[in-house]
């Protein structure tokens, strides 16, 4: 439990810093001509973010499972995730955000590990989802969580960012 507690005020210290430097770039877009995307499917993902912390836990006091033999290998994941995440909001500077906004003076990224994927940050954020629960022993949770995750960022997310970004291109803005 010790260990569960330890990753759950990381993750929650973790997603609200984000949510800050979210609202932060979100302002200075607005700010900047943006305009929000999207804005009819983010709650799928608070919801999905804020349950997937909820049923970590309630898998883990309900089930006491042991740390798995595997665990290096979830941690490493998990590393390579935090890496992946905060390389591409580096690289997007401003243009980051948990929302999908476009401004005006927006152009494609091609640099840093947009070099080599097309959405770092999501592919992170599906190593997190799958990974932080396999780390405690909640399977359930990786898994489940694992699909809805999936199904969201491919049938709405990402085709919703893509379009925005399309659209604003062809525009020639």
């Amino acid at each position: 439990m010790i260990l569960l507690a330890f990753v759950l005020t990381i993750v929650i210290a973790q997603r609200l810093s984000e949510l800050v430097l979210a609202r932060r770039n979100y302002r200075w877009a607005m700010h900047h001509g943006g305009t929000e995307y999207g804005a009819d499917h983010y709650w799928l993902f608070v919801v999905l973010h804020s349950l997937w912390l909820v049923c970590m836990a309630l898998e883990c006091l309900i089930r006491q499972p042991s740390v798995p033999t595997w665990w290096p290998i979830f941690l490493a994941l998990i590393v390579v995730a935090q890496i992946l995440r905060y390389w591409a909001i580096t690289t997007l500077g401003h243009c980051w955000n948990t929302r999908i906004v476009i401004f005006d003076q927006m152009t494609r990224v091609q640099s840093g590990p947009y070099r080599y994927l097309r959405h770092p940050n999501y592919v992170a954020v599906v190593l997190e989802i799958a990974a932080i629960p396999a780390l405690v022993g909640a399977w359930y949770t990786a898994l489940l969580f694992s699909i809805a995750n999936g199904i969201l960022l491919l049938l709405i997310r990402i085709p919703a960012e893509e379009r925005a970004l399309k659209n604003h291109i062809a525009r020639g803005e």
